[in-house]
């Protein structure tokens, strides 16, 4: 299996012969489901090729998940880490499985679920905000003063680390986000969070959030913005047709997503043009450093050759969202 051999896990968990699937959908880090015949896990590993600095930190997401687990809130279970490089090829490690269905496609799913389901993953966004990470083992975790600037300077740097065709418009967004930074609050946040990163019961709760690979102390509003970006964005398939969460019926609006959040945090969220326009910009260069990858074949599995095209768009949004539309 691509990015993972079965053989070495196995003799280095002293376990008995292992299968193995991988996961579809994922855009970053490799995630395996792996079994022994009675235990079930869950293994998490860089991508293949041109990791940038600072990413795929596996120690951070174990870090995060065993704090949040012992929180209460909903993430798997970490199980065991391994830096060791010579194990499989790169740092891993497992968590417990966790059932629960994955909606990348919500044509299952009533207008009513639908709305139900997308309050839910506010409501659990703003909890995971209330969170505090002193209290939680993670006041170490990143420095929250400065958090909105340092991103700026971050995301442009990654920007340039995957540069491999011009992009009309991304460095003039870089220099209007640079110019009025707002100073933001501290929590934990996700960096990432988003329908498809989520288990979901049949009673529409959350039973797990997943992918925790961009998680720090930061400014929580930029976790809402960035669901507001992606609820505008082709993320899902319906029907096998991409399809925009907000397109998608009882689907709240962008206006009843912010109100619910701030019903929930208790936080101001009248002016997010800045966040909005940044979100915007980070997703760019996230599906940028993808296309990159796919350009260089580093990527494993289908629909990545769709990627790429998605990025001018999200460069004009942040645009228009810093124009306050």
């Amino acid at each position: 299996m691509k990015g993972l051999d079965l053989e070495k896990l196995q003799a280095y968990l002293d376990s008995p012969p292992l299968s193995g699937t991988m996961f579809a959908g994922g855009r970053s880090n490799l995630t395996y489901a792996v079994t022994d015949g009675v235990n079930r896990w869950v293994l998490r590993r860089p991508p293949l090729g041109h990791v940038l600095p600072t990413a795929h930190d596996m120690a951070r997401e174990h870090k995060v998940l065993d704090a949040l687990s012992k929180a209460g809130f909903p993430v798997p279970k970490p199980v065991l880490l391994c830096t060791d490089t010579e194990v499989i090829g790169a740092p891993f490690y497992l968590m417990e499985h966790v059932d629960g269905t994955i909606h990348r496609d919500p044509a299952g799913l009533s207008p009513t679920e639908f709305r139900e389901l997308t309050f839910t993953l506010v409501d659990t966004l703003a909890d995971l905000h209330a969170l505090d990470p002193q209290a939680i083992g993670l006041g170490d975790f990143g420095k929250p003063e400065g958090f909105n600037a340092r991103q700026v300077r971050r995301w442009k740097q990654q920007l340039d680390a995957s540069r491999s065709r011009e992009l009309s418009g991304i460095d003039e967004l870089h220099a209007r986000l640079a110019t009025d930074i707002p100073d933001g609050a501290g929590a934990v946040v996700h960096g990432d969070f988003r329908l498809d990163n989520v288990l979901v019961s049949d009673k529409l709760t959350v039973n797990a959030v997943l992918d925790w690979e961009m998680s720090t102390l930061g400014d929580p509003l930029s976790d809402l913005a960035l669901m507001l970006i992606y609820a505008g964005r082709p993320m899902l398939e319906r029907d096998g047709v991409p399809v925009a969460p907000i397109d998608v019926p009882g689907h709240p609006t962008l206006d009843e997503i912010s109100a619910r959040y701030a019903e929930r945090s208790k936080r101001d969220v009248s002016d997010l043009h800045w966040y909005v326009g940044f979100a915007a910009f980070k997703l760019a260069v996230i599906l940028e450093g993808v296309h990159y990858r796919y350009t260089k074949g580093q990527t494993v599995g289908p629909g990545f050759d769709t990627v790429g095209a998605m990025v001018p768009a999200l460069v004009e949004q942040g645009h228009r969202a810093l124009e306050g539309n």
